[in-house]
């Protein structure tokens, strides 16, 4: 799937929590979380699927990909 995946440390949280920024209008922000960055993407990745099943079952139509890389400036 060709979804954005945001995981950012949190000092509040003392953990890596992760958003998926295209379903920001099915989903509270942020979506999850993990002890470490390779948790909180397997975690992101969980839920991904999770709510694009969602869509499909009540026909909804998946957000489009949005291209966040031209926004960095490397």
């Amino acid at each position: 799937m060709k979804y954005t995946v945001v995981i950012q440390w949190s000092e509040e949280d003392c953990c890596f929590v992760s958003s998926l920024p295209e379903f920001s209008d099915f989903i509270v922000q942020p979506v999850t979380h993990g002890d470490t960055y390779e948790e909180a993407l397997k975690n992101a990745q969980e839920v991904l699927t999770m709510v694009t099943e969602v869509y499909q079952q009540e026909g909804r139509y998946l957000p489009e990909f949005h291209d966040f890389s031209r926004l960095v400036k490397l």
